[in-house]
C-alpha cells in the first residue's frame, strides 16, 4: 500500500498505459480520480476501482478547471497528478501535416500540461507538498522521422518537466517525467501508420529488450515517481523503454 491515504488524478485514464497507471494507483491505496474524454469509459475504469470518473477535454481551460474543482471537492485535496492524455499525427512528411492536426497535438500534450498546472498547482502549494507525473516519449528525445510535430511536443513536455521541477520544489512539489517507448495502446497503429505483423517486426527490432511496453511497465515506474519512496526525485525523465534510446 506505497499509495495509502493518497488522492490522485490520471488524465487519459480510460484506457492504455492511463489505465494500467489508474489501477496500479488504486491497488496501491490511492482514491484516484480517473479523467477522459470518454467518459463512458472513465466510469467503466472508476467502478473497476472504486475511483470518481470525470468526462475532461485537456486542451479546454473550462473542462480542467472543473476536473480541478471535482477532485478537490470529492476527495479534499490531491496528492498526486499525472499528465497522460496525449495524441499524435499518423506518420507523414512534417509539410503534410494540417495546421489544425497540427494545433491539436500541441493542444493535447503540450497546452493541456499547462492548464493542469495552472488549476491545481495552487492547491498543492497551498498543502505544502505534492507529486506530478507527465508522460512524455522517447520521441521527445529520439525523434523518429515523420512523426515531426508529436516528437517535438513531446520534447516540450520533458522540458516543461525539469522547468517545473525547478520552480516547484520550494513549495514541496516534485515534478517528473517518463519516457515510455510505444506499447499495446490504442495509440499503436497511429505511431506505426499500419499494424501488421512486418510493421511489428520492425519496430520491435529497435527496442533491445524486444517487445513493446505495456501498462503495467509504465504504471510500475509512474507508482515509484509519485510515492515517498521518490521523495528526493525530482525533475528526472525516466526512460522506460527496453533500451530503446541507447
Amino acid at each position: 500500500m506505497r499509495l495509502a491515504d493518497k488522492t490522485a488524478i490520471v488524465t487519459g485514464a480510460a484506457s492504455g498505459f492511463g489505465a494500467g497507471i489508474a489501477r496500479r494507483f488504486a491497488a496501491e491505496g490511492a482514491l484516484v480520480v480517473v479523467a477522459d474524454i470518454n467518459e463512458a469509459a472513465a466510469k467503466a475504469v472508476a467502478d473497476e476501482i472504486g475511483g470518481v470518473a470525470k468526462g475532461v477535454d485537456v486542451a479546454s481551460n473550462a473542462s480542467v478547471a472543473a476536473l480541478a474543482e471535482t477532485a478537490l471537492d470529492r476527495l479534499g485535496r490531491v496528492d498526486i497528478l499525472v499528465n497522460n492524455a496525449g495524441i499524435t499525427h499518423l506518420p507523414a512528411p512534417m509539410e503534410e501535416i494540417g495546421e489544425e492536426e497540427f494545433d491539436r497535438v500541441l493542444a493535447v500534450n503540450a497546452k493541456s500540461v499547462f492548464l493542469t498546472a495552472r488549476h491545481l498547482v495552487p492547491a498543492m502549494k497551498a498543502a505544502g507538498h505534492g507529486a506530478i507525473l507527465n508522460i512524455a516519449s522517447t520521441a521527445g528525445i529520439s525523434p523518429r522521422p515523420r512523426l515531426n510535430w508529436y516528437n517535438a511536443s513531446k520534447g516540450w513536455m520533458i522540458t516543461a518537466t525539469k522547468a517545473m521541477a525547478v520552480e516547484l520544489a520550494p513549495h514541496g512539489i516534485r515534478v517528473n517525467a517518463i519516457n515510455p517507448v510505444a506499447g499495446e495502446t490504442p495509440l499503436l497503429k497511429s505511431f506505426m501508420g499500419e499494424d501488421t505483423p512486418e510493421v511489428r517486426a520492425k519496430f520491435i527490432s529497435t527496442i533491445p529488450l524486444g517487445r513493446f511496453s505495456t501498462p503495467e511497465d509504465i504504471a510500475g515506474a509512474a507508482l515509484y515517481l509519485c510515492s515517498d519512496e521518490a521523495s528526493m526525485v525530482t525533475g528526472v525523465a525516466m526512460e522506460v523503454d527496453g533500451g530503446r534510446c541507447i
